[in-house]
């Protein structure tokens, strides 16, 4: 892979500064970050499984919801204040876990977390991070959770476990749709791999593989999986730790069920952002379903498409607790560190503030109140 291009030296510094401060929505930080990603990492990142079928649908799923706003009602004061796992956030938005975000910029994960931080919102680290989580942990004082793959070395997984909840890690969220990596093509034909000067620093163990040399994430990091997972393993998961646990990559009613019943505190309904079962329907088509199976049982988390404060109207109404977003993260990471993820966050936040006054409501609890007749399918 050639070198990165988010260097702060870079030429294009002062360029991209402008940009950035211009940028009104989350495509104009795409649009910037492409510039200066390097162009293997940004496939990575953009990148779906085999046709990217679902990668596409699971943003136009959301554009097909309309709102049924209502009129002449008084949206002078509002609040998009809400409560997860008993901590107040500023609003329902969580920063959903990404890999190696030094391929996007030098300061990597930590510049997510003080911008997340400085939101007063939560972020939840990959366990494919490429800062050690105490120095992602020491970043934020705000709500810090931790994606984690069951893998074939139980062991190995709940020494991380053990270690991520002694650094105060307060959520735990394990991914349940990766038995084995999803085929994308654009890492093969890239030849992508982890670069010799990253490091997969949070999966490092003495003695065992650290998978930093292959090609594509099957060839770079098979082992942190296992595809002889079951509901046991959640089961198991959860017996090391006091920590809420969430189960990230559902997408149908009976698996939210079972999440519960295995000890979750909380569901994630996800298609990984289109990156695996390429197919698999679009998160905004199964929430309802799937929220309405979780009621009452533990918080509802939704991510996959996400790109207007909108999209988040929609999906608290059709029964999330709250949305996450991936890849509007990268983009604000790559145009520019922490300032452009603080832009991402407050580009959706306010959208979603805007939205909340021009369907007619003005709290979280009164866009559920509605939910059946303020958003419905086209």
């Amino acid at each position: 892979m050639e070198s990165r291009k988010s260097d702060a030296c870079s030429p294009h510094t002062d360029s991209a500064e402008h940009a950035l401060r211009a940028a009104v929505s989350l495509a104009d930080l795409a649009r910037i970050a492409a510039t200066r990603i390097e162009p293997t990492a940004w496939d990575y990142y953009r990148s779906g499984a085999w046709d990217e079928t679902t990668l596409a649908r699971n943003e136009v799923a959301w554009r097909e919801l309309e709102i049924h706003y209502r009129g002449m009602v008084d949206v002078s004061k509002r609040s998009m204040r809400t409560t997860l796992f008993g901590r107040e956030i500023a609003c329902p938005l969580i920063v959903a876990p990404t890999a190696m975000q030094k391929l996007a910029h030098r300061d990597g994960e930590c510049a997510t977390a003080r911008a997340a931080s400085a939101a007063n919102l939560p972020m939840c680290l990959s366990s494919l991070a490429t800062t050690a989580l105490e120095e992602v942990r020491a970043a934020t004082a705000g709500p810090l959770w931790m994606q984690v793959y069951i893998s074939q070395d139980r062991g190995f997984t709940r020494d991380l476990v053990a270690r991520a909840d002694a650094a105060g890690i307060e959520a735990f969220a394990v991914t349940a749709d990766t038995p084995v990596w999803g085929v994308r093509e654009r890492d093969m034909r890239n030849g992508f791999r982890v670069p010799d000067d990253l490091r997969i620093v949070n999966l490092e163990r003495p003695g065992g593989p650290t998978g930093h040399s292959g090609v594509g994430m099957g060839g770079a990091l098979s082992w942190t999986i296992d595809p002889s997972l079951t509901w046991r393993d959640v089961e198991l998961l959860a017996s090391w730790t006091t920590r809420p646990i969430l189960v990230k990559g559902l997408c149908r009613p009976d698996d939210v069920r079972a999440a519960f019943d295995a000890g979750a505190k909380g569901v994630w309904i996800s298609n990984h952002g289109g990156r695996q079962l390429d197919g698999a329907p679009a998160t905004a088509s199964v929430l309802a379903p799937c929220a309405e199976a979780a009621h009452g049982r533990g918080a509802v988390i939704v991510d996959g498409g996400i790109r207007r404060g909108i999209d988040m109207l929609r999906a608290i109404a059709l029964g999330a607790d709250a949305v996450a977003i991936g890849r509007p993260v990268l983009w604000g990471l790559g145009a520019g560190g922490e300032t452009g993820v603080t832009r991402a966050l407050a580009m959706l936040s306010q959208e979603f503030d805007l939205a909340m006054a021009l369907a007619g409501v003005r709290s979280i609890s009164e866009i559920r109140a509605l939910a059946d007749g303020l958003v419905r399918v086209r």
